[in-house]
């Protein structure tokens, strides 16, 4: 199974993938989210995204500033200010 991700600025969609695991720089802490997830919104700090396509593949770091998570059937999908 993989999960959907999306990760969006006002700028453009920087990322729409398949993947194993994301872990996202939460507000109250980082959490991580694999496919099947239970629903949640979380607004997001300064900092990195981690994406890993594969259980044991090195994580990609995409650096974000503030935003929004949300967490649904659909997948993870990440509304950052800015991403690089």
């Amino acid at each position: 199974m993989a999960l959907h991700f999306e990760l969006v600025t006002p700028e453009r969609l920087v990322r729409s993938d398949e993947v194993y695991m994301v872990t996202v720089p939460g507000t109250e802490g980082d959490f991580a989210v694999l496919e099947g997830h239970a629903p949640l919104m979380a607004t997001i700090r300064d900092g990195n995204v981690l994406v890993q396509m594969t259980p044991n593949g090195a994580p990609e770091t995409i650096a974000v500033r503030g935003g929004l998570a949300e967490v649904n059937a659909r997948g993870l999908t990440v509304l950052a200010e800015h991403a690089e």
